[in-house]
């Protein structure tokens, strides 16, 4: 035993650490489903495989990806946020609200980032500080949220966004050079975010904290500040999604994000990312969004019943944890 701790073990080489990597199963997956069902079902291939097909399932599931970047940030340390599907409806409605009121756009979305940054940084306060449970804490903020859009909007249904109501639909539902806007939005994001988690301090100590947290303390990591660091960008990246999702939809209800918290941190754990803390990255939020709107769009073309497309990704959420356990992670 003494001898199995310490030596070193054999340094993998490149391509069993790319083989290694959940996310390029996951990728490959993306790309192996629409195979498939091609095979099945020979006609699929035509729908499937559309521009305008694909111009929707690359734009769909940008609005999912980039709050699945705050979330994988939150997951790393060994946190979760339960609250972005509500924190998204705060934020649109916040936009909405002043938009509709003939402030610019600029302005709006600038506070709209703010609402959804204070709703982040009021979770991070309460686990970093009070040490409440995350679990229980964006539970909390789940329904405050929620009720905060009712109140907020009066239950009213906000369509008019004043004199720059063009540029907000633009940014939201237009396309540059043939892809949608969103899509770019979240390309940026991703290339930043993984950026960041590789190569910055702050990412390092992420993982550490994940890792373990009491020998982060204890080497001088600020725990505390980083904890609500990584709930301030889960509310940051959330509040752009909500700019965007209220731009493509073209109006906002206080029930926008319903349900999207399963789907946010479904893309992460499909992606790769461990809900004990300490694996996780920005290509695998980003390729787990994919794959779920890639099966999403699928199931839809095949003419599967939509009610069944909930069964089909927590089956896929159960096969990611289950791939995690056989290839000897450590799993919650």
């Amino acid at each position: 035993m003494a001898t199995e701790t310490t030596l070193p073990r054999p340094s993998q080489g490149t391509v069993q650490q790319i083989l290694g990597k959940q996310a390029f199963w996951v990728t490959i997956s993306v790309f192996l489903i629409p195979v498939a069902m091609t095979v099945i079902e020979p006609s699929f291939s035509a729908a499937f495989w559309k521009e305008d097909n694909f111009f929707n399932v690359t734009r769909n599931f940008a609005f999912i990806a980039i709050m699945a970047l705050g979330q994988v940030a939150v997951i790393i340390t060994g946190g979760i946020d339960l609250s972005v599907g509500s924190v998204l409806a705060v934020c649109g409605i916040v936009l909405g609200l002043l938009m509709s009121n003939d402030y610019s756009f600029w302005l709006s979305a600038f506070v709209t980032i703010l609402a959804g940054v204070a709703c982040g940084g009021f979770n991070g306060y309460l686990i970093s500080y009070l040490k409440l449970s995350p679990f229980v804490v964006t539970l909390g903020m789940l329904s405050i949220g929620r009720s905060l859009a009712l109140a907020i909007s009066n239950n009213k249904f906000f369509y008019k966004f004043g004199h720059d109501q063009t540029l907000l639909i633009e940014l939201g539902g237009g396309r540059t050079f043939g892809v949608a806007n969103p899509v770019i939005v979240l390309v940026v994001l991703t290339v930043i975010m993984g950026f960041v988690l590789r190569y910055t301090k702050w990412g390092r100590h992420l993982y550490a904290v994940g890792g373990n947290e009491h020998a982060a303390r204890l080497t001088g990591v600020p725990v505390d500040r980083l904890k609500v660091s990584v709930y301030v960008l889960s509310g940051f990246m959330t509040a752009v999604s909500a700019i965007l999702t209220v731009g493509w939809l073209g109006s906002v209800t206080n029930g926008l994000g319903i349900g999207y918290e399963l789907r946010v941190i479904a893309s992460t754990v499909i992606g790769g990312a461990n809900l004990a803390g300490g694996e996780g990255g920005a290509y695998a939020a980003f390729i787990g969004a994919a794959l779920i709107e890639v099966i999403r769009n699928s199931l839809l073309l095949a003419g599967v019943d939509p009610y069944w497309q909930g069964t089909f990704v927590g089956l896929f959420i159960i096969f990611a944890v289950l791939l995690e356990r056989i290839r000897g992670r450590k799993v919650n």
